[in-house]
């Protein structure tokens, strides 16, 4: 297994970690710790995908499992999410309907031996909600320490709303891109669909 594949391996590895995290107020700083892993997690889904191409490593399975990782990593942040209130339940269902109509494509194509690849539209969807997850990790972070006193502004209950909103706006954002990049998605592998006995 090359460097980039393994790299997408750790990323799936990662998850446990930060759920973990992320539901264990008891862990001091579990936010920030949470945070951390996740934005590991996401960087790794830009070195993999940097060093197959430099290297000439774009694998069968890279193309097939670096997307699903992604997937992996961003609904376990999302269910959390709406576990602790942090996420509207419905954009995180479009965007959960919208991950498992594109991974059933791909499972039939791969079936045909067909390997389906993510398109721009997709990976900016996958930046769009990475992005999303962290600005929420941040501001829950902050509003603990508000809550502490550590950061006085924070606590101010106008401020924290201001934040939760943009929070709320990038969420959207992110629901808004995966729609696209779904029908988008759908339109370009049309005939893989077509072909389904």
């Amino acid at each position: 297994m090359n460097t980039p594949n393994k790299l997408t391996v750790l990323r799936v590895v990662l998850v446990p970690f930060f759920v973990l995290f992320l539901m264990l107020p008891q862990v001091p700083h579990h936010f920030l710790l949470a945070g951390l892993i996740f934005g590991a997690a996401s960087y790794t889904d830009h070195l993999d995908g940097m060093l197959a191409r430099k290297n000439g490593q774009v694998t069968s399975f890279g193309k097939f499992m670096d997307p699903l990782a992604d997937k992996i990593l961003v609904i376990s942040a999302l269910v959390c999410f709406v576990s602790l209130g942090l996420a509207p339940v419905w954009m995180v269902l479009l965007i959960i309907a919208r991950e498992f109509m594109v991974t059933s494509i791909r499972l039939v194509a791969a079936s045909s031996g067909i390997v389906l690849a993510a398109n721009g539209w997709g990976k900016a969807k996958t930046v769009t909600q990475m992005v999303a997850i962290i600005f929420i990790l941040v501001v829950q972070y902050l509003a603990e320490l508000g809550g502490l006193g550590i950061v006085p502004l924070l606590a101010e209950s106008a401020m924290l709303d201001a934040y939760l909103l943009a929070g709320n706006i990038l969420l959207l954002a992110a629901t808004a891109a995966s729609v696209i990049s779904g029908a988008v998605y759908l339109k370009q592998n049309w005939s893989v669909i077509s072909e389904m006995k």
